[in-house]
C-alpha cells in the first residue's frame, strides 16, 4: 500500500492547525512550519494511512461532513490505538464506541458530536481526506484491497515467525511482492490448486515482459514458470485469479493439447474455459479485459474452440493475458536471469498435484465446475508411452502374416500320445505378400544419436513381432540415399548412415511413392529432429520426434514423440 502513495510534500493547503492531509490519489500534504519527532510523525501517517484502507476515500460518496469525519477519525483512532504505533499527537478519548463509523455518523447528525470525539483529526478543522479525481495512468488503486492484501501478509508474516519458518517479520515481509503472495495464498489457502503452486517460479523481469510483449502474464508448463509483468498494477485478488489461471494451463497441458489447430484460438478457448470456472470457483477476482463469455458455460476447450472457428475475424481480436494476438501458453522456456535447469517429468508432478488436490478440496470453500473434475479425474489415466502408441500404429497399418497349420509339415508329437501327428505352424513363402512399410530417416547433423538409437530400436523390436523381413529404408539430408530393403535385424545395429549434411525429407518422401518395388498401401515413417522442410505425404504415414521437438508445419499423421 505504501508503494503507491505520493509524497509526503509539505504544501500550504494544510490548515494552520493541522498537521497533514491525504487525497483519494495517495497523495499527503503536510504543513509547511509544523515540526514533530519521528514516532509523532509515524502516528500522523499511520491515522492517514488507515483511512483510506477502511474506504474512507471512496470516490463514490459524497465529502464527509463533521459528523462523517468526526466519525472516520474515531474508527481510525481506535485502530490505530491497537497497533500502538507511534505517538499520539491528539488527546484520545478513554474508551471508543463498538459501533461502525456510518452508524456513528448518522446517530451524530442527529445528536450532535461529543466533545470527546471531537477534533481527534490531524488535519485540524478540515477532513483528514480530500475526495479528487484520478490523475494517473490506468486504474485508480482499490486502497481497501491493498490494506487487506496487507493484513493478510501481516498474518501470514506472524504465522511464520511462530512456526520457526522466519526469524522476524522484517525477514518474512522483505522481497514479496503481490505476485508472489498471491501465488503463496494458493499453498497455504487452497488445497486444489497449493500442490501445482508449489512447483511454480514467477519470473517478474521488466525487461523480459518487454521484449516478450507480455502485458500481464504468461505461462510455459515445461520449465514450471509463470511470466508476470512487474509494472501491471492489480489488486491481490486479481493477481489471485492471474495466477490460478495460468497454473491451470500448465497443469491442464493446454499447449500439448493443442494438436492441429490454431495455437491462438485454442488459448482463447482454453482463456474462456478457465475463466469461467474461476468465476465459478469464487477465486480472486477478474482483471479488466479478461476474456468470459457466459453462453460458453459448462463447454470443454475443445468445443468452445470449435464454436469459435466459425468466427475467426472476431476471435482473433481478443486479447489473452499477455496480449492481443498473443497467447500466454508460451511453447518455450523464456530466458532470464538467474534461469535454472528445466524440469523434466513435469506431467507426472503436475497430474499427481491436481488429483491431491481434487482429494483435499474442502466443500466449505465452495463446489467446483463439473469440466474441471472431468479433465482433473481425465488426467489419472495418462496417455500411451511414445513406443506403446506406435506399437498400436504397427499393428493398425503393418498387419501381421497369419500363421496357419498344416498337415504337410507335422508337429513334434506329444510323449501322452506318441502315434497321433499333429499340424505344424507355416507361414507363407511368397514374398511379395509378406508385410512391409517405409522409413525416411533424417540423417542430418542436428539429429541426436539417443534419438535414432531408441527410434529404430524400437522400429525393429515391432518388426520382428510383425513378422516383417524387411523395411525400405531411405536416408535423407540434403539428398535422398535409397539404402533399398534392410532386414530387420540390421536396422538397429549394423545400418551405415550416410549423409550428415542439411535436411531436406520431400525427395525421400517421392522416392518411396514412386518406386514400384514399394507396396501402394504401404506406410511411411519419417524419423526427425524437426528441423526439416514442410513434407507433403500422400499415404499413410507417422512421424518420430524428439519429447520437445516441433514441426514448421502441421501434421496429418500422428506424431509419436520419444522421451
Amino acid at each position: 500500500m505504501v508503494n503507491r502513495l505520493q509524497g509526503p510534500v509539505r504544501d500550504n493547503s494544510v490548515p494552520r492547525d493541522g498537521w497533514a492531509t491525504i487525497n483519494s490519489n495517495g497523495s499527503i500534504r503536510t504543513h509547511p512550519s509544523r515540526r514533530a519527532t519521528p514516532s509523532e510523525w509515524s502516528w500522523v501517517f499511520a491515522h492517514l494511512l488507515i483511512h483510506l484502507g477502511l474506504g474512507h476515500a471512496a470516490r463514490d460518496q459524497p465529502a464527509a461532513d463533521h459528523a462523517a469525519a468526526a466519525a472516520y477519525d474515531t474508527a481510525v483512532n481506535h485502530f490505530l490505538q491497537s497497533l500502538k504505533l507511534g505517538t499520539p499527537v491528539v488527546e484520545l478519548p478513554p474508551t471508543f464506541p463498538g459501533v461502525e463509523e456510518d452508524t456513528l455518523a448518522r446517530r451524530w447528525r442527529a445528536s450532535g458530536v461529543p466533545l470527546e470525539y471531537d477534533g481527534l483529526g490531524v488535519a485540524g478543522a478540515q477532513s483528514d481526506v480530500l475526495i479528487e479525481r484520478w490523475n494517473g495512468w490506468g486504474k485508480p488503486p482499490d486502497w481497501s484491497a491493498l490494506f487487506a492484501a496487507g493484513l493478510s501478509d501481516a498474518a501470514a508474516a506472524a504465522v511464520d515467525v511462530a512456526g520457526g519458518a522466519r526469524s522476524s517479520l522484517s525477514d518474512s515481509r522483505r522481497g514479496r511482492n503481490s505476485w508472489d503472495l498471491a501465488l503463496g495464498w494458493f499453498v497455504s489457502s487452497y488445497p486444489l490448486l497449493g500442490a501445482v503452486a508449489s512447483t511454480m517460479k514467477v519470473v517478474a523481469e521488466a525487461e523480459l515482459a518487454r521484449g516478450w510483449e507480455i502485458s500481464v502474464a504468461a505461462v510455459n508448463a515445461a520449465a514450471g514458470e509463470i511470466y508476470v509483468n512487474p509494472l501491471t498494477v492489480l489488486t491481490q485478488h486479481e493477481w489471485r485469479f492471474v495466477m490460478a489461471h495460468e497454473m491451470l494451463h500448465a497443469a491442464l497441458r493446454h499447449g500439448e493439447r493443442v494438436g492441429g489447430r490454431d495455437p491462438y484460438l485454442w488459448n482463447v478457448a482454453a482463456d474462456l474455459v478457465i475463466n469461467g470456472w474461476l468465476l465459478e470457483m469464487g477465486v480472486g477476482s477478474m482483471p479488466d479485459g479478461a476474456l468470459y463469455d457466459a453462453s460458453l458455460k459448462g463447454m470443454s476447450a475443445e468445443e468452445v474452440y470449435d464454436r469459435i472457428a466459425t468466427d475467426l475475424r472476431r476471435y482473433r481480436k481478443l486479447a489473452t493475458l499477455r496480449g492481443t494476438g498473443l497467447g500466454d501458453v508460451l511453447g518455450h522456456p523464456l530466458p532470464h536471469s538467474g534461469e535454472s535447469a528445466r524440469a523434466a517429468g513435469l506431467d507426472d508432478i503436475y497430474r499427481r498435484a491436481l488429483s491431491t488436490g481434487l482429494a483435499y478440496h474442502d466443500a466449505s470453500r465452495g463446489t467446483l465446475p463439473a469440466g474441471l473434475v472431468e479433465e482433473i479425474r481425465a488426467l489419472d489415466h495418462p496417455p500411451l508411452s511414445w513406443d506403446a502408441q506406435l506399437a498400436r500404429w504397427f499393428e493398425e497399418h503393418v498387419p501381421a502374416v497369419e500363421r496357419r497349420r498344416t498337415y504337410a509339415r507335422a508337429s513334434r508329437r506329444q510323449a501322452g500320445t506318441p502315434d497321433i501327428p499333429r499340424p505344424g505352424w507355416i507361414r507363407p513363402l511368397e514374398l511379395e505378400q509378406l508385410p512391409t512399410y517405409g522409413v525416411v530417416l533424417d540423417t542430418s547433423g542436428s539429429m541426436n544419436r539417443e534419438l535414432l538409437g531408441k527410434a529404430l530400436g524400437a522400429i525393429a523390436s515391432y518388426s520382428r513381432a510383425r513378422d516383417v523381413p524387411a523395411a525400405r529404408v531411405i536416408y535423407c539430408d540434403a539428398y535422398a540415399y535409397d539404402a533399398g530393403y534392410v532386414p530387420v535385424d540390421d536396422i538397429a545395429g549394423r545400418v551405415q548412415v550416410r549423409g550428415r549434411g542439411g535436411t531436406v525429407l520431400q525427395p525421400g518422401v517421392d522416392l518411396l511413392e514412386r518406386a514400384d518395388d514399394f507396396p501402394a498401401t504401404g506406410p511411411i515413417l519419417l524419423i526427425t529432429d524437426g528441423q526439416c522442410d514442410v513434407v507433403r505425404v500422400r499415404r499413410e504415414h507417422a512421424w518420430l520426434l524428439p519429447h520437445s521437438a516441433t514441426l514448421p508445419f502441421t501434421p496429418r499423421g500422428p506424431v509419436f514423440r520419444v522421451e
